[in-house]
Formats: C-alpha cells, sequence, structure tokens
C-alpha cells in the first residue's frame, strides 16, 4: 500500500514510538511504501531512496500522483490547503495542483552556480540528526536535498551517497558541486560536504557541523576557519552526475 505525508515534516523513527530516535524525515507530499502497519505506526520505505522507519499513522494519508504535482525549492514556502488553511513547507514538499502556494519558486538547474546558490540557503541551519529542512538538518540529509533540488538523485546516508558519482583523483580537480566524504579512524565514511571553488588555489566546504557553515577544505580534510584546527579527515571527493 502507497501513502503520502499530510504534515510539513513527519519524523521516521527507528522503532514505533514517540520515544525512539529520528533516524530521517519525510517531507510533506513524499510517498512511502507501507511494510508494516500497527494501530499507531507504520514501517515505511520511502519511495525517492529507499530508506526505511516507523512514521506515526496520523501522519499519513491517501496519495496523489506525483505526475501533476511541483516540487517546492525555497527553503520554506506559505502555501494554502484546499480548505484554505494556510501551511509553511519545507523545501523538498511535493503540493498537488490543489494546494496554491503563495511563494514564487527559485528554479534550480543543477550547474555549479545553482548548486552553490541552493546550498547557501541553508547556511547556519541548525545540526539536526537525522533532519532534512532549514530548521534542522544533518550533514548527509543536506547534500542530498541540494542534489535532489537540482534534479540529482542520492541515497540518504554519507557511506552510500559516497558509492556514487565518480571519484576526483585530486582536490586541485575538485569543482563546485562535487561531493567530499570524510572517515573516522576505523575508516568508515561519516561526514559529507558539498565542494565549492574559489579559486585554483582556494577551496572551500559547504557542510552541517553545528550549522551548515562553511570551511576551508584541503588533502588533509576540513579546516575550521574559526577555531583554526581541522575537525574531518578527507577520504574522497565524488562528482555527481
Amino acid at each position: 500500500m502507497k501513502k503520502c505525508v499530510i504534515v510539513s515534516v513527519a519524523p521516521i523513527r527507528r522503532e514505533p514510538s514517540d520515544k525512539s530516535e529520528m533516524i530521517s524525515q519525510a517531507l510533506f507530499g513524499e510517498h512511502v511504501q507501507i511494510l508494516e502497519s500497527q494501530e499507531k505506526w507504520s514501517m515505511v520505505m520511502m519511495e525517492a531512496d529507499g530508506y526505511e522507519g516507523w512514521i506515526d499513522n496520523k501522519q499519513l494519508g491517501t496519495h496523489h500522483s506525483m505526475d501533476d504535482s511541483m516540487m517546492l525549492c525555497n527553503a520554506i514556502s506559505q502555501c494554502t490547503m484546499e480548505n484554505g488553511d494556510s501551511i509553511f513547507l519545507p523545501s523538498g514538499s511535493h503540493i498537488s495542483a490543489a494546494i496554491k502556494c503563495n511563494t514564487d519558486q527559485t528554479v534550480w538547474d543543477g550547474s555549479s552556480m545553482s548548486l552553490e546558490s541552493c546550498a547557501r540557503q541553508f547556511l547556519n541551519a541548525p545540526y539536526l540528526w537525522g533532519g532534512r529542512t532549514i530548521l534542522g538538518i544533518d550533514c548527509s540529509g543536506f547534500t542530498q536535498l541540494v542534489m535532489r533540488l537540482n534534479g540529482k538523485v542520492l541515497p540518504r546516508d554519507a557511506y552510500q551517497q559516497a558509492e556514487c558519482g565518480v571519484a576526483i583523483n585530486f582536490i586541485e580537480e575538485a569543482q563546485t558541486g562535487d561531493l567530499a566524504f570524510f572517515d573516522n579512524a576505523e575508516g568508515r565514511v561519516v561526514h559529507v560536504g558539498m565542494v565549492i571553488r574559489r579559486t585554483e588555489a582556494e577551496v572551500n566546504i559547504i557542510h552541517a557541523s553545528g550549522c551548515v557553515r562553511i570551511d576551508a577544505l584541503d588533502h588533509h580534510g576540513i579546516f575550521n576557519l574559526i577555531t583554526k584546527e581541522y575537525t574531518h579527515k578527507l577520504r574522497i571527493i565524488k562528482r555527481i552526475s
């Protein structure tokens, strides 16, 4: 059975309980496949990226066709529901033709300039484990959303995203819009951000760490421009087509 999210943001939890860890979020209008149904909760699989978890049944409703829907691209948009109620929706939400968007939408085209401008609209958004909106977002949720708004599909988690695209051999070859991945002491990819190429010699990264911020990037990793120390060790850079 297929349903869609009927609230601005629905937490996806590891277990069927409000006390359980939020592992991701489903946005308004996104489709989910019901894998298991209980009285108050459903185990779902996100149609967009295959992510699985539990959503409160009260936050799910009858799905609408994606064929006549529009994906919202602005960080936050004010819309009017069919019954006249106002609702604020985050970027990445899908609205049907019956819902009126009261905010002119930016169009992102996947170019380097578009990717950077899109990413910058999330600057200073607070870090939130499992988050996917400007009100709280994690590192892989940030890169997934920016790419999605630019027509590029990525899986949910950083280690999964690291399997996508084509590897860049040297940081000198990195371009704005490439994704940089970072590992821990055990060699597991645990962080991701998007490259912003300043000049031939200067490379920055925009990433969610504490908040969405811009830091320096070199072959060692991320250099925090405020604390003046390295915070993440570079593993690989990938170009996403």
